[in-house]
């Protein structure tokens, strides 16, 4: 068995595929990975150059947490050669609707001139309608004052460029960090991830509010986060997702039955924060829905993989029930991940700041003073 999986690995390196079922083990220190991380801290991840920066305690001693971000400023986050892969991305802000739609994220993968990525920070990690709910999944952690985490693994072969710009009319603090490896053997077909934010407010009665517009060559779609903002009372969610595949035209390949049950559950919404499907944030019960309720909703094809080889197209209805069933409009936003390789097409546009926080109510903010005014 032994000689079996090093004949696999000797082929995996050969070809530059990676093998099904090889993983290293966690206690393998034989690795030829380097471990790097980029923050304020130590802004080029290069060996040994983290932590200079000096405070009143002196150098080295939590000199350069954090920055105050202005509204208009832009902020490199990383500018990175590789191969690599991001392992980890950390970040906290003010969290604010303005600031969680606000603040925009933009990726370049190996100096491709558009972004891969551009979506509010928010959605990016899973926080719609700009309101903070802490919660867990497989790719996605956050807690209750907006300490932002994702594992999205995202590859790159030659470089990654990531900005942040705030887009918002409010100054934030703004704290940080990137985790990757470097070194690492990537795939011949190696998929970067893409990432876009789309909304809705209000949706067309009787047509499918697009997830994913159309994409063309191969990829994988690896998942949503939906915010749902309902303009009536009564049951909003029996829309059914769909999946156009490879030429399909007026009918998907992929069809499902409803969308409580896309993300893994039914009769309604419950407070569920599974790994791969769930609800974040939900308000209001199945007997009791009321005009302006907000819910939040994910789903991750992780372990049923959603692949594409020459074009895909990804939509959900807007369907309610009143005892029957009737088109509906509501605000629906969106927040979209998939792989495909570059150089890729240009993303969809991005709606504005002001059609980003159109609608979503600031709550009052208890931040700490003295991170607040940390440099």
């Amino acid at each position: 068995m032994k000689n079996v999986i090093l004949s696999i690995m000797l082929l995996s390196a050969l070809t530059g595929c990676s093998p099904a079922g090889i993983v290293g083990e966690i206690y393998d220190v034989g690795t030829p990975l380097e471990s790097r991380s980029v923050s304020f801290e130590n802004l080029t991840g290069d060996k040994g150059a983290g932590g200079k920066a000096a405070s009143p305690l002196g150098v080295g001693r939590k000199g350069s947490p954090a920055r105050h971000f202005m509204p208009g400023e832009t902020i490199v986050l990383c500018d990175i050669d590789g191969p690599g892969v991001i392992r980890h991305i950390w970040m906290t802000m003010s969290k604010t609707p303005e600031v969680l739609q606000g603040l925009v994220l933009r990726v370049y993968w190996d100096y491709q001139e558009h972004p891969s990525i551009e979506t509010p920070i928010g959605p990016f990690y899973g926080v719609m309608h700009g309101k903070v709910s802490a919660y867990q999944s497989a790719v996605h952690s956050v807690n209750a004052l907006a300490g932002l985490n994702t594992w999205m693994e995202m590859p790159f072969r030659k470089h990654v460029k990531m900005e942040i710009v705030n887009e918002s009319p409010q100054a934030t603090p703004m704290f940080y960090n990137i985790d990757y490896t470097l070194g690492d053997t990537l795939p011949r077909e190696t998929g970067y991830l893409h990432s876009i934010y789309r909304r809705e407010n209000p949706t067309v009665l009787k047509e499918d509010l697009e997830i994913l517009p159309k994409r063309e060559g191969k990829g994988r779609f690896l998942g949503c986060v939906l915010g749902i903002r309902t303009l009536t009372s009564h049951w909003w969610g029996e829309g059914e997702f769909k999946v156009y595949l490879d030429g399909d035209q007026e009918f998907p390949t992929i069809c499902g039955t409803g969308t409580e049950d896309y993300v893994g559950q039914s009769w309604g919404l419950q407070d569920a924060t599974f790994l791969y499907a769930g609800t974040s944030l939900k308000q209001g019960t199945l007997a009791n829905l009321e005009q302006g309720n907000l819910n939040t909703i994910y789903r991750w094809h992780i372990k049923d993989p959603i692949y594409w080889k020459e074009d895909i197209r990804v939509t959900i209805q807007q369907i309610g029930h009143d005892g029957t069933m009737y088109e509906r409009k509501d605000d629906w936003s969106v927040s979209s991940f998939w792989y495909e390789p570059v150089p890729s097409r240009p993303l969809p546009q991005m709606p504005d700041f002001n059609a980003r926080a159109e609608d979503y109510e600031s709550e009052e903010e208890k931040t700490d003073e003295d991170e607040m005014t940390e440099e």
